[in-house]
């Protein structure tokens, strides 16, 4: 992994100018794919180990925050070094939603309800993170498309700097709910099906030694950054797939998202087979609200200090199909037990989604 980054880093890229020749679009793309998901893997290892060790919401909270604070960190170089790319964040933010709030949150409760039937979570939890969500997504996605500031869907520069500020006056409130002052909302009753999992994966087998906390938190920063790193050179070698093939530009960057999210994906799949459903609400839905915590203020001050443009408002079907995807949610999340039903709805939705990215 390091040895790959490292190649990349430092002559590496060279390669990336010969995609015209397919065996080495190919090859590359079968190494670089399988790098990251090895990384992948080795991210979750560490993320179960903090968890194991700091409680939830502490374990979640920094896969969460390190994932995103770098998906940030990535738009945020390539707004500054790339061409100008108006709707990159705002097309980000909602594949990174909509991926999270319909195909993982259905993934990951089809997987629970097949193997469990039912499973209970933190209703206080769960609707903490839906009323930081709603808001967040409507006013940074939808509200942009009827403003009359200006001509296109984005903010005036004083709408912007008093959205930025309000988003992170509001996610740094929900972290001190989440960390501090109700942190009972985000843990799950202890059970005694829980207690012998602990350390183990949902099959029973052990997920490895656990070292000192600090070790695990340093490995997995460091085993994340090659992930966002590498998904920079990936997305060259699809795009150069999708142009032969013929295929929708935006699947780009789904796939690229799908990768990047990878690490949350598999821990939140992981903890819903072992009928820790409250841990797959943590990373899912703390994803989601972080996407838009992060990413929104950074691209806002950023477009407003290079005076970049930043469309934020979304076309007519994906404000349908946004604002039904948080309806759904609320439904799914207003109980205390979810079932296969509610996983069957969130995936169709998903699919509806790829569908309109093949046939808008």
């Amino acid at each position: 992994m390091v040895g790959t980054l490292a190649i990349f880093q430092f002559g590496g890229d060279a390669w990336l100018k010969e995609l015209n020749q397919r065996a080495l679009a190919g090859g590359l793309f079968l190494w670089l794919f399988g790098v990251m998901v090895w990384a992948a893997f080795s991210v979750v290892r560490h993320a179960d180990a903090l968890a194991d060790l700091v409680g939830e919401p502490y374990g979640t909270l920094i896969l969460t925050l390190a994932v995103t604070g770098i998906e940030a960190s990535l738009i945020a170089s390539i707004m500054l070094t790339g061409a100008s790319q108006p709707t990159m964040a705002r097309d980000t933010m909602f594949a990174v939603l909509m991926i999270v709030l319909t195909g993982l949150v259905g993934l990951a409760l089809i997987l629970g309800g097949l193997r469990h039937r039912e499973q209970d979570y933190n209703l206080q939890g769960a609707r903490a993170f839906l009323a930081v969500l709603l808001p967040l997504a409507v006013c940074s996605l939808i509200l942009p498309r009827f403003t009359v500031s200006t001509e296109s869907p984005s903010f005036s520069p004083e709408q912007a700097i008093f959205l930025a500020v309000l988003t992170v006056l509001l996610y740094a409130v929900f972290l001190a709910i989440q960390t501090v002052r109700h942190r009972g909302f985000f843990q799950q009753p202890p059970r005694a099906e829980d207690r012998e999992l602990i350390g183990k994966d949902p099959d029973g087998h052990s997920h490895g030694p656990i070292r000192p906390a600090p070790y695990h938190a340093i490995m997995l920063v460091a085993t994340l950054v090659p992930i966002v790193l590498l998904s920079k050179r990936l997305a060259g070698i699809v795009d150069f797939g999708i142009v032969e093939i013929g295929a929708p530009a935006a699947l780009g960057g789904i796939i690229i998202a799908l990768l990047v999210l990878a690490p949350e994906s598999m821990a939140a799949l992981r903890a819903a087979k072992a009928n820790q459903l409250q841990r797959s609400i943590n990373l899912l839905l703390g994803a989601a609200v972080a996407t838009i915590g992060l990413t929104l203020p950074a691209v806002l001050i950023i477009g407003l200090i290079y005076n970049q443009e930043v469309t934020l408002g979304l076309d007519d079907a994906s404000i349908v199909l946004l604002s039904l995807t948080l309806v759904i949610c609320t439904l799914t999340f207003g109980g205390v037990r979810t079932s296969l039903l509610q996983g069957a709805v969130h995936f169709v939705l998903f699919l509806v989604f790829l569908m309109l990215v093949f046939s808008p």
